[in-house]
């Protein structure tokens, strides 16, 4: 059996919740330590988690522990400083999304990680989701031929910047929030991106940015996939958090709804089932989804950690989802199609 591994959280916001109650619930890994610039913040969720060793420095915290790894979950503007320092101290170093603002940083952080010999992993949690793993094995499997049309679809009206209130007065907010997932989860099932076009809008007047964007994308296979995200949409019952999503392939289509109802069409018929996961013992509605994938996602930074799984996505592969992203801005701003480079990550 392999040894437990280590570890230590850096960023005790509310999305960390979610990180320390996967990690208490996994086999193979354990939080020693938490760090946040706010001492009172992580001494509480110490408190909460029975965590002895608490900082407010992370280089003190880094002098200090003998780490496997390290879970970055904290937001972007510290996320290449804190990767950067964290590769020379840990052999695994996962980083939440956005993985950074510009490629500039998001290549730095990668060059990183490869020069100290590190694994860099990138929390994109979508892809982790169950909806999304039941779609890529029947993908997988050929239940619907070769895909190409699919749609990643997430609108809802939630309330957001109750828990996130910074997330207010970002200038990119749509696209760099739950774009980037969306773009992650169009690469899973759909390969690499050759051009894309995209619209955004801002709605909410209590929000900077755009709250609103539609991405069109024609694939390196001639497949077209187009994404869209709302954060001022309308739906009873509200359906957030949940992705809509639908793929059609030579032989058939796959239809996920916005309350994971996941159904299968065929020559024979139409199949449907519930993928919705189960409610973690630590979780709650409506954030299961998304809480069950955290925990999914961390198992395979276990299975990373021990040599049986390669990174999904590492940091190399998640600079393909940025450069989509930022891709995204210059389409919409310049109202033109953008051509995605193979060389642009």
């Amino acid at each position: 059996m392999a040894e437990t591994k280590n570890g230590a959280l850096i960023g005790c916001g509310f999305f960390a919740e979610n990180h320390m109650h996967a990690w208490s619930a996994l086999d193979g890994a354990q939080i020693v330590a938490l760090c946040d610039l706010d001492l009172d913040k992580a001494q509480a969720m110490a408190g909460r988690f029975g965590i002895a060793r608490v900082y407010d420095d992370p280089a003190k915290m880094f002098a200090a522990e003998d780490l496997d790894f390290v879970d970055v979950a904290t937001t972007v503007a510290s996320h290449r400083s804190l990767v950067e320092m964290a590769v020379g101290h840990a052999a695994t170093v996962i980083c939440q999304k956005p993985f950074a603002e510009t490629l500039e940083d998001a290549q730095a952080m990668v060059d990183a990680a490869e020069g100290a010999g590190a694994q860099l992993i990138v929390h994109e949690n979508f892809r982790w989701e169950r909806p999304f793993l039941e779609m890529k094995a029947l993908v997988d499997q050929g239940a619907i031929g070769t895909p190409h049309q699919a749609q990643f679809s997430f609108r809802h009206g939630y309330d957001n910047y109750v828990n996130q209130p910074y997330l207010r007065e970002i200038e990119r907010f749509a696209i760099m929030d739950v774009g980037l997932h969306l773009f992650d989860v169009a690469r899973f099932f759909m390969g690499e991106v050759a051009s894309l076009s995209c619209t955004t809008q801002s709605v909410n007047p209590e929000v900077r940015g755009e709250d609103l964007f539609t991405a069109l994308m024609k694939m390196e296979s001639g497949a077209t996939c187009v994404c869209d995200c709302s954060f001022f949409s309308r739906y009873s019952p509200e359906p957030f958090p949940n992705t809509a999503a639908m793929i059609e392939g030579d032989r058939g289509t796959l239809v996920l709804d916005r309350w994971n109802r996941l159904t299968v069409h065929s020559a024979s018929g139409a199949e449907t089932q519930d993928v919705d996961p189960a409610v973690p013992a630590w979780g709650a509605k409506p954030w299961h989804c998304v809480q069950d994938s955290v925990f999914n996602f961390q198992e395979h930074a276990v299975a990373v950690m021990n040599g049986r799984a390669a990174p999904q996505p590492s940091g190399a592969d998640n600079l393909r989802t940025m450069v989509l992203a930022l891709a995204a801005y210059d389409a919409a701003e310049a109202e033109r199609v953008v051509r995605v480079s193979k060389d642009s990550a």
